[in-house]
């Protein structure tokens, strides 16, 4: 089979499926239609598969006629609480919802791979597992997929994934050696002081105050307790309190995110949040609580499997369309759990097209895509594995 002349008569349909995922964006834990869409494909096509795995996740299998190793795809399949600008004829109809973050390309991608390893499966050494994962934005789908067992029987050997990347245009691929993503942690801090009066302040605790004091404090995090070197994160995304303008405020909550790349300063920098926001609180006459969330590890990527993914995007794309990135990014992906339990590689799609303006960045109400890296992914998925087997 010609790959690249398969994947371009498939290119319609993708297209199609694509258009579909996009107009009936579904939030984490809620990707009912999703997983019925996927499901409704596979069996089309006779693929075997699992529906169920951690809530709306899919495990779909291509089982080669003779031994060999087990190899896995993996694709995100939420969207985000994002309202939708562009006018498209497929824009999301499920309002406040929208894939501003490409996971209905990453979807198809996936869909394309199993299809046409299936059309290969009497010529295949070996399995090829294809893992549509569910709540990749929120709660990690991830962990309870391998949790479930979607990494085992067959036990998968290596593991691949890629995300779409607006700042590169579709055609071009972005990798990096060893770190890719960081770890990340959700956190909440209560701050509760005493109420009254804002005639009367002398017999209250003011929380508001306190909670300004706190975030100054947070700041310092970064600029005057780490080194300048060690890259590390402390994001306040959210903040409630008080009840009315002339009333005291009694209890603030305030929400981040922390994101580093060294286990050491992840530990340190979770102290040092307790640390400021428990003594700053008490100065004040205050008490404040800390609750953290225990989010996603570090995205490593396995250096021998990215080389091979150089090599081949290198041969399939041409030098000058694959890029090694710099510096580790300090967004995060659950992805990271896979990489923690097998071999994997994980890496970003070009997916912009400068010439017409389609640069927004992910998880924007502006976000587009040129659906031509819809054949990039296809391709870097298939020859890689056929690499690997």
């Amino acid at each position: 089979m010609d790959i690249k002349e398969r994947i371009d008569e498939l290119f319609e349909e993708l297209v199609e499926i694509r258009r579909d995922f996009h107009m009936h964006p579904e939030l984490s834990e809620n990707e009912s239609r999703t997983c019925d869409k996927i499901c409704e494909y596979l069996s089309n096509w006779d693929i075997e598969y699992q529906r169920g795995v951690a809530g709306f996740g899919v495990v779909a299998i291509i089982r080669g006629k003779r031994a060999g190793r087990t190899l896995a795809v993996r694709a995100d399949i939420d969207a985000l609480p994002v309202i939708e600008e562009n006018e498209l004829s497929y824009k999301s109809v499920n309002e406040g919802i929208m894939h501003a973050c490409g996971h209905d390309v990453h979807t198809t991608i996936n869909l394309g791979v199993a299809k046409l390893f299936k059309e290969m499966e009497s010529e295949l050494g070996g399995n090829v597992k294809i893992l549509f994962q569910p709540a990749e934005e929120t709660t990690g789908g991830a962990k309870r997929m391998i949790e479930e067992g979607c990494l085992s029987n067959p036990k998968v050997d290596y593991i691949l994934s890629l995300h779409v990347a607006p700042y590169f245009d579709a055609g071009h691929i972005e990798l990096k050696f060893g770190k890719f993503n960081a770890a990340a942690n959700e956190f909440s801090i209560k701050i509760e002081g005493k109420s009254g009066h804002a005639a009367y302040p002398e017999g209250t605790v003011d929380a508001i105050v306190v909670t300004g004091h706190i975030i100054t404090g947070l700041q310092t995090i970064v600029s005057r307790n780490t080194s300048p070197l060690d890259q590390v994160v402390v994001t306040l995304g959210k903040i409630n309190g008080g009840v009315k303008n002339n009333i005291i405020a009694k209890e603030v909550i305030i929400s981040g995110t922390l994101r580093t790349l060294n286990p050491k300063t992840r530990a340190y920098a979770k102290n040092r949040i307790q640390e400021i926001s428990e003594n700053t609180a008490k100065a004040y006459g205050a008490v404040a609580s800390l609750v953290f969330e225990e989010g996603y590890p570090v995205l490593i990527n396995d250096n021998q499997l990215t080389d091979l993914l150089l090599s081949v995007a290198q041969s399939e794309l041409g030098m000058d369309k694959v890029h090694l990135k710099e510096f580790p990014s300090m967004g995060a992906d659950d992805f990271s759990f896979f990489c923690e339990e097998t071999k994997g590689v994980y890496y970003n799609l070009g997916c912009g097209n400068k010439e017409k303006e389609w640069t927004s960045s992910i998880h924007s109400s502006k976000f587009m895509v040129d659906e031509e890296c819809i054949k990039t992914g296809v391709l870097l998925q298939i020859k890689t594995l056929m690499s690997l087997m």
